[in-house]
């Protein structure tokens, strides 16, 4: 079988078995992590309802940096949207993705501006 489908299948498993036990209310929602080589994108999902609260791509962020750097003042951001929208306590879904670098820094940089993850 292709090398790269069989990772591709390894990782939607993983997903899937991620996603299976955790999920997001209005009140608590779900902090989805997306990493892809050139960016990442965070969503605040609320899957009661099934409707994305906040949203932040890497796009959006205009200082220059490493990826790492990017990704915390992107945690920066969709935190300080989140406390706009009277967000103070989130569900961590880091996806397939390890807990290590750019998803690292999210998660901490969160935690920095005071939301709990």
């Amino acid at each position: 079988m292709n090398t790269q489908k069989e990772n591709q299948e390894k990782k939607a498993r993983l997903h899937r078995k991620i996603r299976s036990k955790i999920s997001g209310t209005a009140a608590r929602p779900r902090l989805s992590v997306f990493r892809s080589l050139r960016g990442m994108n965070l969503q605040l999902i609320d899957d009661v309802s099934g409707t994305t609260i906040v949203s932040v791509n890497t796009k959006e962020i205009k200082t220059k940096g490493t990826k790492t750097e990017i990704s915390k003042e992107a945690g920066k951001l969709i935190a300080e949207k989140a406390k706009a929208k009277g967000i103070s306590v989130v569900v961590f879904d880091r996806g397939a993705n390890r807990y290590h670098g750019r998803v690292q820094a999210v998660a901490e940089s969160l935690r920095e501006s005071g939301i709990v993850c």
